[in-house]
């Protein structure tokens, strides 16, 4: 093989694709990552069993041929190399790298040895890449971060029609985001159950100037690919979300509208006065929310937000990192709660003024906790 390809765009795209490549990877084979040189392009994969991840960037291609080397190894040499053009060239079990003054050599692995990749399912639709990202990062928000229970580290996507439904829980909270896209089949009501990691690192990559194409065969459900400005991943689906449906309550009795970023800078202060896992108290009584927190005889911390209140008073009481990652993945300027009872989960959304509908594109619901009157 001998390749001339830019020097920014091969380490780009080599360090987007080892980012599926495991620390520690079930199989030594699985800690490389394949390079082909064929018809202009210099095609890069890897894959763990469970992801795969496939790029290409132009390249002139001298003489073609299929290679495998350590992944994370040339991703530390590419990013640092210095000039403008780098040459790959191979020579019996070597592969030498070499950019201005600067030369590697590499061992190249047994490339008859590593795993074929998946087959890229059908297209199954697309939308714009803003919303895409947008939309993982507040449904991601309630990824459970326990890895004994993986079908709680995924995300829920339910595909019906022309909308799109991704639901995250920990069993504390459920996040869910929903958008409108653009599928191939009108009529598409199926669901995929995705890794939380895999989606905010697609979202967190992606060129906002081409739409995200997501791949899914609802016959066999085993796969599920995305694609975007030449990058493909794709994500072996397995598990059965929890049925979280039935924590929304079909009417609230009471609503509080309030400032959004009022409600988050109060919360940072107040909570400074509480010990760790303790809880804040919030207050509802007529037009105003009172937070609380501290011990009679430790620290403690008050504050009063005016607010727009409809229903009886009541008295909640939240851990706070969960209320302001909740809070922070809301778009809008106010926010609104919806509340039933102080141990029932409540329901939170944002709203473009303080006197407008709330949105229903992003439902966060956090199950409160309990605390000493």
């Amino acid at each position: 093989m001998k390749v001339e390809v830019n020097s920014q765009a091969l380490a780009d795209a080599v360090a987007w694709t080892t980012r599926v490549i495991d620390a520690r990877p079930a199989s030594p084979i699985l800690a490389g990552i394949r390079l082909e040189a064929i018809d202009g392009t210099l095609q890069l994969s890897a894959f763990n069993y469970a992801i795969s991840a496939r790029h290409h960037i132009e390249a002139g291609v001298d003489e073609s041929g299929s290679i495998l080397v350590l992944g994370k190894l040339l991703a530390d040499i590419t990013k640092s190399l210095p000039a403008a053009k780098t040459y790959l060239s191979t020579d019996g079990s070597t592969l030498t790298i070499t950019s201005g003054k600067s030369t590697f050599t590499m061992q190249l692995m047994p490339d008859n040895e590593y795993p074929d990749l998946p087959v890229v399912p059908a297209k199954l639709g697309q939308v714009d890449a803003q919303t895409f990202a947008q939309d993982v990062a507040q449904a991601s928000v309630a990824v459970s971060r326990e890895e004994n229970r993986p079908v709680l580290t995924g995300i829920r996507v339910q595909f019906q029609g022309n909308k799109v439904i991704m639901s995250s829980t920990d069993r504390f909270r459920l996040s869910r985001s929903s958008f409108t896209w653009t599928p191939e089949n009108p009529d598409i009501n199926t669901t995929a159950l995705v890794r939380g990691a895999l989606l905010r690192d697609v979202a967190r990559s992606l060129d906002e100037h081409q739409n995200i194409v997501v791949d899914f065969d609802p016959e066999n459900p085993s796969l599920l690919g995305f694609e975007n400005a030449g990058r493909v991943s794709t994500s072996q689906l397995d598990g059965e979300f929890p049925a979280v449906d039935r924590l929304y309550a079909d009417e609230y009795p009471i609503h509080a509208v309030i400032n959004k970023q009022d409600l988050i800078s109060a919360i940072k202060r107040v909570s400074l006065v509480a010990e760790r896992n303790a809880p804040i108290r919030m207050a509802f009584t007529s037009q105003e929310l009172t937070l609380t927190a501290g011990s009679v005889d430790e620290a403690q911390a008050k504050e009063i937000l005016d607010i727009d209140m409809d229903g009886e008073d009541i008295t909640v009481a939240f851990n706070p990192a969960y209320l302001i990652e909740g809070l922070s993945a809301i778009s809008e300027p106010f926010v609104r709660m919806k509340m039933t009872t102080a141990v029932k989960p409540v329901e939170f959304n944002g709203q473009q003024e303080s006197n407008s509908e709330e949105s229903m594109d992003y439902r966060y619901l956090l199950v409160p906790m309990r605390f000493n009157s």
